[in-house]
């Protein structure tokens, strides 16, 4: 897939992984779409950036969605590149809180099926392209779950089983691509509550997932998650233990 002269829509992109992303593909030559909730931290954003257009909208909300398909679809008819990159996660322990309800249809809603509602609207318009790729950001824990994350992992594990199946459906007919960007612990605001400050930078995934898009990867594991996912492979229990040092008996 081609990393310039694209059109792209970023979800979450004002902070994070999101940015950095959307800071890779405008030094590019990429037309970048960010969008979020927060209008202020979204234009902040934008203005540290070069050919970039931010939309203020909630991927959860379906009305913010509907309007944010029906901008895209008259003012940026050239789309080619979605990359649903927004997400939430709660850091708990499943035996000492009373909302892990609450905490898992909140994570599963933005992780998982508001990724499945705003990619549905899109692809049409994708497949308008002569070439598109969809990228779903998902992460390590949805082949090998962390403890203190418990129902964010579970979201996205069904991220990536829906990705897979994702990606055969569209190879069938269509010129989209599919793509899962899987990142290991990085450092970001969003993963603080687990140890983010020990990451690897966001700057990181972005090159690396740019290097790997360019040559057609479809699951790109970045950073060490590439050597937990060959642990995984290999002794799935040895892979547990890793990510869960403290459990361990």
């Amino acid at each position: 897939m081609k990393t310039t002269e694209n059109t792209v829509l970023i979800t979450g992109g004002s902070a994070g992984i999101g940015f950095a992303l959307a800071k890779a593909l405008s030094e590019k030559n990429n037309h970048v779409i960010i969008t979020g909730r927060n209008e202020e931290r979204l234009l902040n954003a934008a203005s540290q950036l070069k050919n970039v257009t931010p939309i203020v909208a909630d991927v959860t909300d379906q009305n913010d969605v509907d309007k944010l398909v029906t901008k895209l679809q008259t003012e940026f008819p050239e789309l080619n590149l979605l990359i649903n990159n927004a997400g939430k996660a709660f850091v708990y322990h499943l035996d000492s809180v009373d909302n892990a309800g609450e905490n898992a249809e909140d994570e599963i809603l933005t992780n998982y099926l508001s990724v499945i509602r705003l990619n549905q609207k899109l692809i049409p318009l994708l497949k308008n392209q002569d070439e598109a790729s969809i990228v779903t950001v998902s992460s390590i824990a949805a082949f090998v779950p962390n403890h203190v994350i418990p129902t964010y992992a579970a979201s996205k594990a069904a991220l990536h089983s829906y990705t897979q199946s994702l990606r055969l459906t569209l190879a069938k007919e269509t010129n989209v691509k599919v793509f899962e960007l899987m990142p290991p612990l990085v450092n970001t605001d969003f993963s603080e509550g687990i140890g983010g400050k020990n990451g690897i930078p966001a700057s990181q995934v972005a090159d690396e997932f740019l290097e790997a898009f360019e040559n057609n990867i479809y699951e790109i594991h970045v950073g060490g998650t590439a050597q937990l996912f060959q642990l995984f492979l290999s002794s799935p229990s040895d892979a547990l233990l890793a990510m869960n040092p403290v459990a361990k008996s």
